[in-house]
């Protein structure tokens, strides 16, 4: 698998701290490795979202980013304070 990253997701991780950056970047290698890592808390999101194969994932305790699958590639979607995952 690879990572790509989708235009929102790159506004979002422009305006994140270099700390929540290398925090992220430790999770997507995590992600990359074995996405059920126990502190990705990987999971499907709920309804519409969750159904059209959206999944969220976390950074620390109030950041997450959400992402998809796409044949070998997770697509990073968002990324950012819990907020991100009303608009994914």
């Amino acid at each position: 698998m690879t990572i790509r990253t989708a235009r929102p997701f790159d506004r979002d991780y422009d305006k994140l701290s270099e700390d929540i950056k290398q925090l992220a970047e430790k999770q997507f290698t995590f992600l990359l490795e074995n996405p059920r890592h126990p502190s990705l808390r990987t999971k499907k999101m709920e309804g519409k979202w969750g159904q059209l194969g959206m999944f969220e994932a976390r950074v620390t305790k109030g950041y997450r980013f959400t992402f998809m699958i796409q044949d070998d590639q997770y697509i990073l979607r968002r990324i950012g304070p819990h907020d991100i995952l009303k608009n994914p």
